[in-house]
């Protein structure tokens, strides 16, 4: 063999044993792997044991925790329970006492009713025979009165009972009049009670106003401006607005003056923002007063709205709501008619429910009394008889219609929501603080009190009190007497009603006083 062919079959020879160690290897390699992962899974399942067992054990012990807890809870509702039963018992217990002593006391009772019923029996047989004793007695009488009279048995009867007739009557009348003055102290004083407990449970508070509005201006140039050229921006002020605007020396102030009090607002509002935007002229004016008057009657219909969701008073005409919202910018002697509207409202609903009449109602009318003064400005006649055609024809019940004609003369029984009205718009109109006058007009309104009283003969004296809601007048004991003095309290108070106009009523009170004087020498 050549040197080559040696070389090629030791190279064969090492492949193959180098296959053969790398088999063997691989062999070892995968032995051990596979020792070395049983062995791994041996200590894996060891582990799943050891941790089965210790879970085991957990679980053991919180068994047994929970059952002993459970178990504690048990014994303390046990315990509650027991103790419900101890006390019941206890209760029963002293019920069963009380049930026994209640029955001996019931014993004792029946026994003495018993012995009672005996005493009454034995009473009523003496009673029984005393009354045969006293009809022997009273038919011996009798027969004995006939034989000395001379009068028959029906002659007799008849004189007696006409005798007890008279008796009776005279006692009837005077029980009638006892009960008749009692019940009439009761009702003064229910009265009282009724109309003080919902004047108590109402007050509302008044806003008063003038016929004059004051518009502030930065300066007296604007002034100039507000006049305009030859006076055209006034002129075209006025006759968009209605009002009258005085401009005079005084500083700071332009003066609008009506008495309409919407227009009065639009005039003022319409000024204020003429002010404020710098542009014054007739176009810019009239643009401007409509724009006012447009946010003015959106007030109003809100400010009519609000008062009929304070009082609860729904379902009425637009147009009503809208003449309420005007009634905010309407006064009557400086209170404000739409608070003064509320305030007679909730005060007939109070009276009403106390009287047991419908409240609801009641609060209607109040609200709607004066709805006439929001459009007396355009119509003729007294805002009674205004308000009355309006809620007539905007389809208002004839109580309602009522009580705005005649809350302040006509009233009618037949119609007891007219007088609920009327004592709540007195008591609105009357109380403290609601109305005032000026101090002017309230010395002469008092002087005229006082100076129409005393032209009447026999007055000496009279003097107005209580804010002109009273006049007391002294006359004379020798020129009058007790009739004259109660004509001339009438002549007096139909004087004023004739002569005067006034808000509520005046109470004429005549006083009339004899005096007899002797000196002791």
């Amino acid at each position: 063999m050549d040197p080559i062919s040696i070389q090629l079959w030791l190279l064969i020879a090492l492949l193959i044993v180098a296959i053969s160690i790398a088999i063997l290897t691989v062999k070892i390699f995968d032995h051990l792997r596979r020792q070395d992962a049983k062995s791994q899974a041996k200590k894996i399942l060891d582990d799943a044991r050891k941790e089965i067992e210790s879970q085991r054990r957990e679980s053991a012990l919180q068994s047994k925790e929970e059952a002993l807890q459970r178990k504690a809870e048990v014994e303390k509702e046990l315990t509650v329970i027991r103790e419900k039963l101890h006390a019941e018992d206890r209760d029963l217990e002293k019920r069963k006492r009380l049930l026994e002593s209640r029955a001996e006391e019931l014993q004792k009772q029946e026994r003495m009713v018993e012995g009672n019923q005996r005493k009454i029996s034995e009473k009523m047989a003496v009673v029984k025979q005393q009354e045969e004793q006293l009809e022997r007695t009273l038919d011996e009488q009798s027969q004995a009165l006939h034989q000395v009279s001379g009068l028959s048995r029906e002659q007799a009867t008849t004189q007696l009972l006409q005798l007890l007739d008279r008796e009776l009557e005279q006692e009837t009348g005077s029980i009638i009049l006892k009960h008749e003055k009692k019940i009439a102290e009761i009702a003064d004083q229910k009265s009282r009670e009724m109309l003080l407990t919902a004047m108590q449970r109402y007050a509302a508070s008044h806003t008063s106003e003038t016929t004059t509005s004051t518009v502030d201006i930065p300066n007296d140039e604007m002034k100039g401006r507000i006049i305009g050229r030859e006076g055209r921006n006034i002129r075209a002020i006025e006759k968009a607005t209605g009002v009258d605007v005085i401009i005079d020396d005084t500083p700071g102030v332009v003066i609008v003056s009506a008495f309409d009090p919407v227009r009065r607002e639009i005039a003022r509002m319409a000024l204020d923002r003429l002010i404020a935007d710098g542009r014054i002229h007739p176009s810019r004016i009239e643009e401007v007063v409509r724009e006012t008057e447009k946010k003015i009657d959106d007030h109003i219909q809100k400010d009519g709205q609000q008062a009929t969701d304070e009082v609860g008073v729904h379902g009425l005409h637009e147009r009503i709501v809208h003449l309420l919202g005007r009634l905010h910018f309407r006064t009557s002697y400086s209170q404000n008619v739409l608070r003064h509207s509320v305030e007679v409202a909730f005060l007939s609903g109070m009276i009403a429910e106390d009287m047991g009449f419908d409240r609801h109602l009641a609060t209607r009318c109040g609200l709607l009394h004066d709805i006439g003064k929001a459009a007396d400005h355009d119509a003729e006649g007294g805002h009674p008889k205004i308000g009355a055609d309006l809620l007539k024809r905007y389809g208002e019940g004839p109580e309602v219609v009522h009580a705005a004609l005649g809350h302040h003369d006509d009233i009618r029984l037949e119609y007891p929501y007219t007088m609920i009205c009327a004592t709540a718009d007195a008591c609105s109109a009357s109380r403290p603080g609601a109305r005032r006058e000026s101090l002017d007009r309230y010395v002469k309104r008092m002087e005229e009190l006082e100076e129409i009283a005393t032209g009447f003969k026999g007055v000496q004296q009279a003097f107005a009190v209580q804010a002109g809601r009273e006049v007391r007048v002294m006359v004379s004991s020798t020129q009058t007497t007790d009739e004259t003095a109660a004509k001339i309290c009438r002549d007096i108070a139909a004087e004023y009603e004739r002569q005067l106009t006034y808000p509520g009523e005046i109470k004429v009170t005549v006083l009339r006083e004899t005096r007899a004087t002797e000196f002791a020498h």
